[in-house]
C-alpha cells in the first residue's frame, strides 16, 4: 500500500482515468459507479496529501482542487458520451419521447433536458461531493483523539 502512495502524480491520475472510464462503461453512460468511485479517491487524496501538507486550510484547498479535477474528467467523459443526445436537442425531427429516458417531468423535451443536465452536470458534482466526503471521513478518523483528563483523587462523599 505504501508503494501506491509514493507514485508520481501522473501515474495516480492515469490510474484514476482508467478506473473512471471503466466505471462509466459499467454504468453504461450513467455515472452511478463514478459517484461511488469518489469515496476511495477521497480516501487516497486525504492520505496522500495529509503527509505533505501540515496546514489544515491549505489541505482543504488542495482536497477541493483535486476533487474538482477528478470531477471535471467525469464531466468531459459525460459530454463525449452524451454528445449525440445533446445534438438531438437541435433536431426538430428527433423523437425525444421514445429515446428511452424516464419521463420524470411529463413532457418529452423537459424530461430530456433534465436527464442530460443530471447526467452531465449533477452526477459529476455528486462525485465531487463523494470525494470530499471520503476525504473528510478519512481525516476525521485519522485525527488523534485528545486524552481524557486523569483524575488523581476520588471525590469526597461527604460533600454531596
Amino acid at each position: 500500500m505504501k508503494k501506491i502512495f509514493n507514485w508520481k502524480l501522473g501515474w495516480a491520475l492515469v490510474l484514476f482515468a482508467i478506473l473512471d472510464i471503466f466505471c462509466t462503461g459499467a454504468g453504461m453512460g450513467v455515472p452511478f459507479f463514478n459517484i461511488l468511485l469518489g469515496l476511495p479517491v477521497g480516501v487516497y487524496l486525504a492520505l496522500r496529501l495529509s503527509d505533505k501538507v501540515s496546514d489544515t486550510r491549505s489541505l482543504m484547498g488542495k482536497l477541493l482542487l483535486w476533487s474538482a479535477i477528478t470531477s471535471a474528467f467525469t464531466v468531459l467523459l459525460m459530454v463525449i458520451i452524451w454528445l449525440p443526445a445533446i445534438l438531438m436537442l437541435f433536431d426538430p425531427t428527433a423523437d425525444l419521447a421514445n429515446f428511452g429516458i424516464p419521463m420524470i417531468l411529463f413532457e418529452p423535451l423537459a424530461s430530456f433536458i433534465g436527464w442530460l443536465v443530471l447526467m452531465i452536470l449533477i452526477s459529476p458534482f455528486l462525485q465531487m461531493l463523494m470525494t470530499l466526503f471520503g476525504a473528510q471521513v478519512t481525516l476525521w478518523l485519522a485525527k488523534p483523539k485528545p486524552a481524557a483528563p486523569v483524575q488523581t483523587s476520588l471525590p469526597d462523599p461527604s460533600h454531596g
